[in-house]
């Protein structure tokens, strides 16, 4: 076993788990005050949930190679691994060599995490509690585990066409935004969508959220290295770090050129953009590109959230999609351009260095087949459960104007007490 590597991944595991509770507070402070303490229920769901799931199933389906010498193997790992079975023990076919499984089960268990609790964002303010955790329920089983193992698996994504990300492009930010947006559209949209303004309740509250995301996920992205002896997890830090930093900057001057006001708001949507942009390519491309990634991407985003979001009338209530799958999609294309032969993965340089699009074309068709996959997947799991849930994902018009936290919890974020507290 390597000490320092077991240490360091685990350090990054717990790193990574900071992030669901912070993308809670993330989210909530963009919520109505009469819904926060549903969306942090609901992000706290997501930990529970995916908790069991990823220890009995999840883990093996996305990384057991029982089944890689078949076709089946293009999809799904194997079973053989379930309840984590093996994990205990260094064996001498560990899926990192000198990492324990079970090191690399916590930290690819975290990842599953977080992926959940970004959907929270697109369904907030109007979905069933028990819809939802129905529902994230069987997207663990059937959407999350096969798409980890397609990418980074060996799989058809990964393995067979040789599409890069580093550390959750495809897997964690596409999968959870295009889920997000199909939930939305299933679910409808909330009331007054389009008539009238929806705000953050408590601005640093997303602050506090966004600065936590930006501390885990350096955990999330240097880790992902998965070794220490060759400087990566370093050049994933720092680029992780710039793309982040030249996001914030951009959101606010985007925000300063088209509205005349920079807002808090808008600056940590910008930060976490840029840390969503730069993870799939953060150990792949140079300091300088995930400078120009951090500054492409929050115009891009802004404009989807500001403009596109309008124009098709889907309600993505904390914009989920419009920074997750757009930023996710754009990070994963400009990885197919950016990306140093050198640091690759595989024999495949990006446009710029190579002059071969071999890389880009293999990157486009991953995103394509998680967009695709992931839609479909999420759409037949929302339709059984809509069907076991009286017809309907959401609640009542009644129950959505009364507030998620009285209608779904019966308590209130912020009771208003008669007498001494």
């Amino acid at each position: 076993m390597d000490t320092a590597l077991t240490a360091f991944i685990l350090i990054c595991a717990f790193l990574v788990l900071l992030m669901t509770p912070a993308v809670s507070f993330f989210y909530g402070g963009m919520s109505r005050k009469k819904n926060v303490g549903n969306t942090i229920s609901m992000c706290l769901l997501a930990l529970g949930v995916v908790g069991i799931l990823w220890a009995v199933e999840g883990y093996s389906v996305a990384f057991d190679g029982q089944f890689a010498e078949s076709t089946i193997g293009q999809f799904i790992g194997g079973f053989g691994q379930l309840f984590l079975n093996g994990t205990d023990t260094l064996a001498e076919d560990s899926f990192v060599g000198g990492l324990p499984d079970m090191a690399f089960a916590i930290f690819q268990g975290a990842f599953c995490m977080i992926t959940v609790g970004i959907i929270v964002g697109a369904v907030a303010g109007r979905m069933k509690f028990g819809a939802f955790a129905a529902v994230i329920a069987l997207w663990v089983i059937i959407v999350y585990g096969p798409l980890a193992h397609m990418v980074w698996g060996g799989g058809l994504i990964g393995g067979t066409l040789g599409a890069l990300d580093f550390a959750g492009g495809d897997v964690v930010h596409i999968s959870s935004g295009v889920a997000g947006l199909t939930l939305c559209l299933i679910c409808g949209s909330r009331r007054g969508f389009g008539h009238q303004a929806y705000r953050a309740h408590n601005t640093p509250m997303v602050a506090l959220g966004a600065f936590l995301l930006w501390f885990g996920w350096l955990g999330f992205n240097s880790g992902s290295a998965l070794a220490m002896d060759d400087g990566v997890a370093a050049i994933a830090g720092m680029n992780t770090i710039i793309a982040s930093a030249a996001a914030a900057l951009s959101w606010l001057a985007t925000e300063k050129i088209i509205t005349g006001k920079s807002t808090l708001v808008g600056g940590c949507t910008g930060l976490v953009a840029g840390l969503v942009v730069i993870t799939p390519a953060a150990g792949f491309v140079a300091t300088w590109a995930a400078l120009v990634m951090g500054i492409i991407v929050s115009p891009v985003c802004f404009l989807c959230i500001s403009k596109l979001k309008t124009k098709l009338g889907y309600d993505d209530a904390l914009d989920a999609f419009g920074c997750h799958g757009i930023g996710g999609i754009l990070g994963g294309i400009l990885t197919g351009i950016f990306c140093v032969p050198e640091l690759s993965w595989n024999d495949m340089g990006g446009l710029l260095y190579t002059g071969d699009p071999a890389l880009l074309i293999a990157q486009i068709e991953g995103i394509v087949i998680t967009i695709i996959f992931v839609a479909i997947a999420t759409a037949i799991i929302a339709f059984i459960v809509k069907a076991c849930c009286k017809g309907s994902l959401a609640v009542t018009q009644a129950d959505e104007g009364q507030g998620m936290d009285v209608a779904q919890h019966g308590e209130s974020a912020y009771p208003a007490f008669d007498g001494l507290d």
